[in-house]
């Protein structure tokens, strides 16, 4: 008797980005998976350079997330039987002074692809939403830990722009029968991670000071912020299990038991720098946002019961990880 192998057609959105790349790399690890990705003319490779051939382990098409007979046509010619939606504005620092851009890509852009779903009727293909602790907002300490209940009070625009991506992917969810996967994920960081986010850029200025680049100063903003931390690694295999395991169009919280606030990631990038003592600390008002998040920490018990995952990387691995992969940048931009 013969056996097929049947291959699952999967299309990463954002998969040039950070948590896009390391998607990739786990669900190329399968056997079992047709994989796809949508890029820019003008995106960057280089979070993808690792993978060997990667032309022709991943099929690309150009598409702007913005332009809907774009995204219409690669979910035409794909019909992709899953689609991890990771292509947003992800920084919150600049959604102050760009709002409409954030809100432009992240709910139209989604928007784009729940319309091409409901046109093609593809009510069975797994579209996932990757939300946010941010939409979260302002939590006091007595509402801790978050849960899928708590309320919504957002307060910068990217976290705005996040609420209404989810509830848009909900509501189609229910006018149409589309197969939503909703997660809101907590702070889970890695190599590959931009340097204008905070722990990559206390790493990157750690690395500098090491290699004789920069005085011995890590320039911050707030860090007094408590956060749950996750692995992206642990993350991307969590949005893996959440579409496979997940009910539809219910909200899941995704997170690790992993709390510390900002200051204790960076006193432990210190502590594993080779100028350990002598590097200081001094707040730059620059990096300082006009309104702060300062506790995000959620409850996952929800998630955990439904996929039985758990995360597998102690996060002061993820830390050393980190400043091990922008020490290797900066010694490529200083031979």
């Amino acid at each position: 008797m013969l056996y097929f192998l049947v291959m699952s057609k999967v299309l990463i959105t954002g998969i040039t980005g950070f948590v896009g790349s390391h998607l990739a790399d786990l669900l190329l690890a399968r056997k079992d998976v047709e994989l796809f990705g949508i890029r820019r003319w003008s995106s960057r490779m280089d979070l993808l350079s690792h993978i060997k051939d990667v032309e022709n382990q991943i099929q690309f098409f150009t598409c702007n997330i913005l332009d809907p007979v774009s995204v219409f046509d690669v979910v035409e010619r794909i019909k992709p039987d899953r689609i991890f939606h990771l292509a947003a504005e992800s920084y919150v620092a600049p959604s102050w002074d760009m709002p409409h851009l954030y809100v432009t890509t992240n709910v139209n852009g989604t928007l784009n692809f729940l319309e091409a779903l409901r046109k093609l009727k593809l009510t069975n293909t797994r579209f996932h939403i990757a939300g946010s602790g941010e939409e979260y907002g302002l939590v006091l300490e007595k509402e801790l830990p978050i849960t899928e209940l708590s309320e919504l009070r957002p307060v910068n625009p990217y976290a705005v722009s996040k609420v209404a991506q989810d509830l848009m992917s909900y509501e189609h969810g229910q006018s149409y029968g589309l197969h939503v996967v909703r997660t809101r994920a907590f702070n889970h960081e890695g190599p590959r991670r931009d340097k204008v986010f905070a722990l990559p850029s206390f790493a990157y200025q750690i690395a500098r000071i090491e290699s004789g680049l920069q005085n011995p100063v890590v320039k911050v903003g707030n860090i007094e912020a408590k956060r749950n931390w996750t692995d992206v690694r642990d993350m991307v295999a969590a949005y893996d299990l959440a579409v496979e395991k997940c009910e539809p169009s219910e909200l899941y919280l995704i997170g690790s038991d992993q709390i510390m606030t900002v200051r204790e990631c960076l006193e432990h990038l210190i502590a594993l720098s080779t100028r350990k003592g002598q590097i200081e600390i001094e707040v730059d008002p620059a990096r300082v946002r006009p309104t702060e998040v300062p506790l995000l920490v959620g409850k996952y018990d929800k998630f955990v019961g439904r996929t039985g995952w758990q995360p597998a990387l102690d996060f002061k691995q993820t830390l050393a990880d980190t400043l091990d992969y922008w020490r290797a940048i900066v010694a490529r931009e200083n031979r």
